[in-house]
């Protein structure tokens, strides 16, 4: 398979990373399975989640200390973007005051702390790729608790972070925008899906394996390599785009669909409870610099994810 060939490579690729503990926090979500999936040989991966780790319990983390992690990877997030609107308190204190648990974590320990974050943490009035020093302006509670998480680890004091921003996530192991067109172009002959809002998609084994590349720049041991990073799939593309785009791979790969015709609209015309970005492409300059690796286009990974498929 695909992903056998792309393990072999990577954990050869990072047969000297120079950690041996590491903590993966969230560890039963989509990006997680991956991360656990590519992870290499010479690293031991302690998993946590609810229930037995609460995020949102400054106690329940610090009590992690003994263990000593070299490095903390945070997977852990609350991700339904319109149920955020209404359960507000629940989202700040996973996507916000959990990561600044984490960093006080971090900090006890002496480890380097990455922690994923979002896109919608823009408020989408570029039309130019956002860079990594863009003010964030975030127009959902969502984007409002991510944006705050960032900055609780910012201002925790903690050295050595990584904050990746990614968007539009799909992958294998959970619910996602593919997953669903897919299920609907079985079911519907008419599809009406938004073409007014610009992004990338991102495949989460390509983000998984990001992961890995940023953990390998710890043992430069500068200060300068810590921060914030941007990473998606290349390319851009709207939700509209990217049904095609799905749609016309599952029938090229043979699988019998319902829909006949997909229509675009306008934001107005679906409305949902959270406003989203109609630009969050972002830049992923800075990471391809640090790292020195490429980065595929969406498309491909698409293609590429479909192939795993069972």
């Amino acid at each position: 398979m695909y992903g056998e060939n792309i393990m072999t490579t990577f954990n050869t690729e990072h047969s000297t990373l120079n950690i041996s503990k590491v903590a993966l926090i969230g560890s039963n979500g989509m990006l997680a399975a991956d991360v656990k999936r590519f992870k290499p040989a010479n690293v031991e991966l302690i998993e946590y989640d609810l229930p037995d780790l609460d995020i949102t319990d400054l106690d329940q983390v610090l009590g992690l200390c003994t263990e000593k992690f070299d490095i903390i990877i945070n997977c852990a997030a609350y991700t339904n973007v319109d149920g955020c609107e209404s359960n507000q308190e629940q989202a700040h204190a996973v996507n916000a005051t959990g990561p600044g648990n984490l960093a006080q974590l971090a900090q006890r320990c002496g480890a380097l702390l990455v922690h994923i974050s979002t896109d919608f943490v823009f408020g989408g009035e570029k039309s130019t790729p956002y860079v990594e020093k863009d003010k964030p302006a975030p127009q959902s509670v969502y984007g409002q608790s991510k944006y705050a998480g960032e900055q609780n680890i910012i201002d925790s004091g903690l050295d050595a972070y990584f904050i990746v921003r990614t968007s539009w996530l799909y992958g294998a192991a959970g619910p996602n925008f593919v997953k669903t067109i897919a299920r609907l172009a079985g079911e519907r002959e008419e599809l009406g899906i938004v073409a007014d809002q610009q992004g990338t998609p991102t495949w989460s084994v390509d983000l998984a394996q990001a992961v890995w590349n940023l953990c390998a720049l710890q043992s430069e041991a500068s200060q300068n390599i810590y921060g914030i990073y941007h990473f998606s799939n290349e390319g851009e593309c709207s939700w509209y785009d990217f049904a095609c785009e799905i749609i016309t791979q599952l029938q090229n790969n043979g699988t019998d669909l319902k829909v006949k015709t997909i229509k675009p609209l306008r934001t107005e015309e679906y409305p949902v409870p959270a406003p989203r970005p109609k630009y969050s492409v972002m830049s992923k300059q800075k990471y391809k610099m640090a790292t020195g690796k490429p980065i595929p286009e969406w498309q491909n990974s698409l293609q590429k994810y479909f192939k795993e498929k069972p």
